[in-house]
């Protein structure tokens, strides 16, 4: 299986999952051989030296990546970037991989909202609410993101304010991210991008993939989604059936935001555990 980030998370998002979806306590819970790559541009991954790298390329070199490491077919797993990534594999690459499981499902772009529950239209609306007053960042990353690249290589206060914000807003929390999510890993996440001179680079993900999407890319393979209640943007089922033909699990927990693997770390292995088990079994 491969797990893939996206911004500003990092592969320390996993660090507290990783053990148990490889090595699990319970002696009858499935058992993975997990691959968690750091993005192009960020941690430990290189910097691209020439523009391009975007969602298709990531996905395309992630099938490489997993074949060279001797899995020519296998599970994939993604939120943020890593949900869009990891649709690109659903939808791209069939014949390697088995089946997904994504906390960012993307529906095609001019869907009606006719026939949408109550609870689905406020989906919506809050992910329109969102992208029109609170997406400035995505917005700089993706036109000018060298400018702020800069800061963000040359001041630590600098990239720890820009990406604690996010953790802040986007995490299930009333005040502070540190009601879910440790100190420690927070810092893990920042130090990982500082110690790597990656927060330029990191940043260039949004230039190259912005609203990239193909809106007529269909993903046939077995997929389980979960929306988590406080992420920033959640899709209506009805919606998400229009690109994901062969949704086999469908979950909405009570609570958790965009780094659920931070904030319910055991939920959110419980969650990826009873998914992937769905796409299995609609692939024997």
């Amino acid at each position: 299986m491969i797990l893939t980030h996206g911004w500003p998370g990092s592969i320390a998002e996993f660090v507290d999952v990783v053990d148990e979806l490889a090595d699990p306590k319970d002696p009858d819970a499935p058992a993975f051989h997990v691959v968690a790559p750091s993005l192009p541009g960020f941690g430990y991954s290189d910097r691209p030296a020439v523009t391009g790298w975007g969602t298709e390329k990531i996905a395309a070199a992630w099938v490489e990546l997993m074949g060279r490491l001797g899995y020519g077919r296998f599970l994939a797993h993604g939120g943020d970037w890593g949900g869009n990534i990891t649709t690109v594999l659903g939808g791209r690459f069939p014949a390697h991989v088995l089946g997904i499981h994504t906390l960012f499902a993307e529906a095609p772009p001019g869907l009606p909202t006719d026939g949408l529950t109550t609870a689905e239209r406020q989906w919506t609306e809050d992910t329109r609410d969102f992208w029109r007053h609170r997406a400035a960042y995505a917005k700089q990353q993706a036109t000018r993101p060298q400018t702020i690249g800069y800061s963000l290589v040359d001041s630590p206060v600098g990239l720890l304010a820009w990406i604690l914000d996010k953790f802040a807003e986007w995490s299930d929390t009333e005040d502070s991210p540190f009601e879910t999510i440790s100190r420690d890993r927070i810092l893990d996440d920042v130090t990982l991008y500082w110690l790597t001179r990656t927060g330029a680079s990191a940043a260039r993900i949004y230039y190259e993939s912005h609203n990239s999407l193909d809106p007529e890319l269909r993903v046939d393979v077995p997929s389980a989604i979960t929306m988590y209640p406080r992420d920033v943007e959640k899709c209506p089922r009805p919606w998400a059936k229009e690109r994901y033909r062969q949704i086999v699990r469908w979950n909405s927990p009570e609570k958790g935001g965009h780094f659920p693997s931070l904030e319910v770390p055991e939920y959110f292995v419980k969650d990826l555990r009873e998914g992937l088990a769905a796409v299995l079994a609609a692939t024997r």
